[in-house]
């Protein structure tokens, strides 16, 4: 899917002192977030996510930004500025380090040492720097101020922009939780500092935009938890992101004071949750951590598995626990904890593992029946609270489907900001903040790059056509042998379904059809392969929708003898 703007063009040349923005990612979608600044012929990058294929791309295993606004320019790129280490704002970085492997990445503590683990993989070494809270960095033209903000993961930070062209606040993904787990509060005098100084643009996170009120406090899912623990018959098997490292520790302290064993269960989880404890942002107590090889030597009622597949991944370790294709098997006893929100588009993969680890008797707790897991994202209420706080010139809501990018449109309107100060923009879409004003000025393309395997790019709409045909009809197989001065046929029609639903033999009267047409085709002096082969397809196609009211793809082959 790309997103076309037929009513405008290519953006003008920037004006001097102009601030261009560019989103290439996570305006219009939840995920692959990427965010293009540009001033006096220098870049910087705010974020390099990757968004997870849904069930009408098969075979995608993740979906990246479109680096080609940029890939011409690479060297004019002062720096990639992470603000969390979640996927979708990290997993884009290996793919556009393989294009320029020195950009300089910059991020907390924990968001690098994330981004570095995930970097190993890919054999790649980066060069990082590291920033804190309240510290305040140049690279080239961009003069940085970082702030902390708090979400469902360690270190985030909102990343305050001051070029000539003014001053921007981009939030990155947070809430306002007044009793964080780590005590970390998301920076609100500076937030408000930040808008007595004059916020030209507001860059805001809108995941939340339509949720009224404020976020619930992490702090209120640790009862719940203790409870199911202290309830639970055998085993519990919790999933949540891999990153979700707030949880975990809940995780972890109930299994402490419940005297249970816990093994992480998955690559991502064991790698994300080493670097979380070897950094001191998880604290594990000592001797409660046991290798996935020693499971077996626990007892049932002293063993808990944390592992990923809350969203219903298909090749996720829950997943495969319900499908029955994972070493651990679902028994009657089990209790299963989904402590994660759940992804718009997601429903129906998280519904049907919810109902395979049922139909194999697991108790399943998730969202939707107790209280395990609180958004990271800042609801309406703190969104208000924002923009009042910030009183900026001209507002632009990102991180959100166009929903939310609306409803937080209105959380500005409400709060004074003129309407026409409101930039409602998506992928591609370039903004220009020129004399204090933030407009829409042209657009880019900025489509979907699919990952399939070790392909990058080579996976297109069509592709995932004829995959999506494939897998709902089925396909037809025709193999014709004809002669190569005359165009007779010689050899064939030889025909074979697969999945269509029809049977071989169905088709001796659809042979006669071909045969017919081809020898008029010979008649008339054609014999040209391809336009055979089309008149096969449409002679086949046409029989088979006729007959079954089904479109399978058709695949004709015709041989010269």
């Amino acid at each position: 899917m790309s997103h076309p703007h037929p009513e405008l063009s290519s953006p003008p040349a920037l004006p001097e002192n102009g601030l261009r923005i560019v989103p290439l990612g996570g305006l219009g979608e939840i995920g692959r977030n990427m965010t293009v600044f540009e001033f006096g012929g220098r870049l910087l990058i705010i974020d390099c996510g990757v968004l997870f294929p849904e069930e009408e791309q098969p075979g995608v295993d993740l979906i990246l930004p479109d680096f080609d606004y940029i890939r011409d320019r690479l060297d004019q790129v002062e720096a990639v500025v992470l603000t969390h280490g979640h996927e979708d704002h990290i997993g884009g970085v290996p793919f556009l380090l393989r294009e320029r492997a020195d950009i300089p990445l910059v991020g907390s503590r924990l968001t690098l040492a994330l981004i570095e683990a995930k970097l190993t993989e890919h054999r790649l070494r980066p060069v990082t720097i590291g920033v804190t809270e309240g510290e305040r960095r140049s690279f080239g033209p961009f003069d940085l101020e970082f702030l902390a903000v708090n979400h469902s993961i360690p270190d985030a930070l909102a990343v305050a922009v001051r070029t000539p062209a003014g001053l921007v606040l981009h939030t990155g993904d947070f809430k306002m939780d007044q009793l964080p787990l780590d005590g970390r509060l998301t920076d609100l005098g500076g937030f408000a500092r930040l808008g007595a100084e004059g916020i030209d643009l507001l860059m805001c996170d809108s995941t939340n935009a339509e949720v009224p009120g404020f976020v619930t406090s992490e702090r209120e899912i640790g009862p719940v938890i203790d409870e199911v623990f202290r309830t639970a018959d055998e085993r519990i098997i919790v999933a949540c992101f891999a990153s979700h490292i707030h949880r975990v520790q809940q995780v972890l302290d109930a299994a402490a004071a419940n005297g249970r064993k816990v093994c992480f269960v998955g690559r991502s989880m064991v790698r994300n949750m080493g670097v979380a404890g070897e950094l001191g942002y998880l604290k594990v107590p000592e001797g409660i951590l046991i290798e996935q090889r020693q499971i077996d030597d626990v007892p049932p009622d002293r063993l808990v598995l944390v592992c990923t597949g809350s969203q219903g991944e298909p090749m996720s370790a829950l997943s495969r626990m319900a499908n029955r294709d994972h070493q651990i098997r679902i028994t009657e006893r089990d209790t299963v904890m989904l402590a994660s929100s759940l992804i718009p588009g997601n429903e129906t993969a998280v519904n049907r593992v919810i109902n395979g680890l049922t139909r194999w008797g697991a108790r399943v707790i998730h969202k939707g029946n107790a209280l395990v897991h609180v958004s990271g994202h800042a609801s309406a209420g703190e969104l208000l609270y924002v923009l009042n706080l910030t009183k900026p010139s001209n507002f632009m809501p990102i991180h959100g489907e166009w929903r939310h990018l609306k409803a937080n449109a209105r959380l500005a309107a409400l709060t004074g900001v003129p309407e026409e100060n409101i930039v409602l923009a998506e992928d591609g879409v370039v903004v220009d903040l020129v004399d204090g004003r933030a407009s829409i000025t042209g657009a880019v393309p900025a489509g979907y790059v699919y990952v399939d395997g070790l392909s990058v790019g080579e996976i297109t709409e069509t592709s995932l056509k004829d995959r999506r045909i494939l897998g709902e009809e089925g396909f037809v197989s025709i193999v014709v042998g004809v002669d190569a001065s005359t165009g007779k046929v010689v050899a064939g029609p030889e025909i074979h379904a697969r999945g269509a639903g029809i049977a071989d033999e169905d088709f001796e009267e659809v042979i006669e059809r071909i045969e017919e047409v081809l020898q008029e085709a010979a008649a008339e002096g054609v014999n040209e392969l391809h336009q055979l082969s089309q008149l096969i397809r449409r002679t086949v196609g046409r029989w088979v929708n006729e007959n079954y009211r089904r479109r399978p793809m058709i695949v004709p082959v015709v041989v010269e003898v």
